[in-house]
Order: C-alpha cells, then structure tokens, then sequence
C-alpha cells in the first residue's frame, strides 16, 4: 500500500478584502521529492506558501498531514508539524556568527551558561552533513556571500528535524556559480528524505532538481507535470495561459492519491 502524502492541501481558497488570491487549489508532495512552484507574479506562489506556513490560514478548503486532517492557523501549527519555510529576506542577523543564527531561540545551555563548544560542534558536524563549506562558522554572517548566507539559512530551518520544507525563489539573488552550490545543497537536503516545495522563476533552476512542477495562474491549479517528461515550452504555455488544455497535461500517477 503506498504511504499518504506528507502534506496535501484540496480545494484551498484564500481572500484578502476584495481580491481572491487563491482558489480551489490542490497540492501534494511526498518525501524525498522536490515540488516546484511556478506562476507568473500575482499567481499566488508567496500566498500559498504563507497558508501552509501559518502565515495567512486558509479561508476554505482541507490540508492533510500524513494522511490526517490538520488546521494550520497560525506559524506554531506548521512548525509543530513539521513544516519549516526560508523566505527570500532569510531573517538573519547579520551581527551574530553562523553559530548564533543557527541557534537563535533554541540555544544550548549548561547551568544557565551557553555552551558554546557545545553549539559550535553540531553547527559544524551539520554543516559537513549538506556538504556546506564555510571559512568559519564563527564568521559574522554579514561577512558571508549571498550565497552563503542562504546556504545558511536552509541550515537553519533543519535545526528543528522538518519533515517539509519551503523555499520561497532562494536563486532569485545568487550568481551562477552561487546558485549551482545552493541546488546541490537543495538535491542533498531531498536526498535525506525532505520533501521541499520550491517557489521559483527560474526554469533552468526547476528542470534541474525539481520532480514534478505546479502551475499556479490567477490563483488557481494550471497545470501539473513530471519534469522528466515535460518540456520547458510547455510550462511557461500553462504560466502565461496559452494553452487552454494545460491542466490536461498534468502528471496522471497521483490520481489516486485522493480520497
């Protein structure tokens, strides 16, 4: 019998005053699989990551976890889940080390006393585990590339063991060789069993470690499609809306999925 998905959301619909930013939208995603999110701006990416967040809760509609229902109302539901998200600010504090940030808020202590050597040997041995080379772990994270910073960034939202984590457009600011580095570290994360949702524009970007990619247009499901098998002409036909009958090229194997 095949496992339920880690997370499912059927039917989702999200308003805000008079504009509706999301409608009836349906996604699934299992482990060890990367699920890319592509629309143009205005489709409802960044809205429906922030639902599955607990950023902004869903108006309508179900999510499931690990086969349950589930109410995500607010962040502190999708983290004791097991969702962790990476935003393109990455909330970082840049006059505190790679060691700080990665603790912040969940700091080791001994008798009241942080333990320093403590927190800075796991930082490293996480590290070594994504294959992140850093200079020092204890270099301001404000002397850090882009890159880096974002590498990060991912390594911190790992501190907590997530089962799903979310990465809003994490490329959108990183050079070439920058973001050849972070796709490794995106391909390794998915290697340990993560199931990722990645938000990006970038095609290059989704054909080279996404499994299957989503289409979002006017807030509402577009497409649906293995990457192994679509090409790249067909996904920007379901962002722009020149294929009527995108949604009928969608990936046929998770049908059954659904109750």
């Amino acid at each position: 019998m095949a496992h339920p998905p880690v997370l499912a959301l059927r039917g989702v619909s999200k308003r805000f005053g008079g504009v509706q930013a999301l409608v009836d939208v349906d996604l699934q995603i299992r482990a060890g699989e990367v699920v890319a999110l592509a629309g143009d701006n205005g489709a409802g990416k960044s809205t429906l990551v922030k639902v599955i967040s607990g950023v902004n809760p869903a108006d309508r509609g179900a999510i499931e976890w690990e086969g349950r229902l589930v109410q995500i109302k607010r962040p502190h539901d999708a983290h004791a889940l097991g969702i962790a998200t990476v935003y393109q600010d990455l909330a970082m504090c840049d006059n505190l080390d790679v060691v700080g940030n990665l603790f912040l808020g969940r700091e080791i202590d001994r008798v009241g006393v942080l333990d320093e050597v403590e927190m800075e040997r796991r930082a490293r041995d996480l590290m070594r585990a994504l294959s992140i080379r850093l200079p020092d772990v204890r270099m301001p994270v404000a002397a850090l590339s882009a890159g880096q910073r974002q590498a990060v960034a991912i390594s911190r939202s790992l501190m907590g063991a997530p089962k799903v984590l979310l990465l809003d457009e994490p490329t959108a600011a990183l050079g070439v060789e920058q973001t050849s580095h972070l796709l490794d570290l995106i391909e390794e994360v998915r290697d340990h069993g993560m199931a990722i949702i990645l938000i990006s524009h970038n095609m290059g970007d989704i054909k080279a470690v996404a499994d299957r990619v989503a289409v979002l247009r006017l807030g509402r499901n577009n497409g649906l499609f293995d990457v192994s098998s679509v090409t790249q002409e067909q996904i920007i036909s379901a962002v722009t809306g020149a294929a009527d009958n995108a949604v009928a090229h969608r990936s046929k194997g998770d049908e059954g999925a659904w109750p």
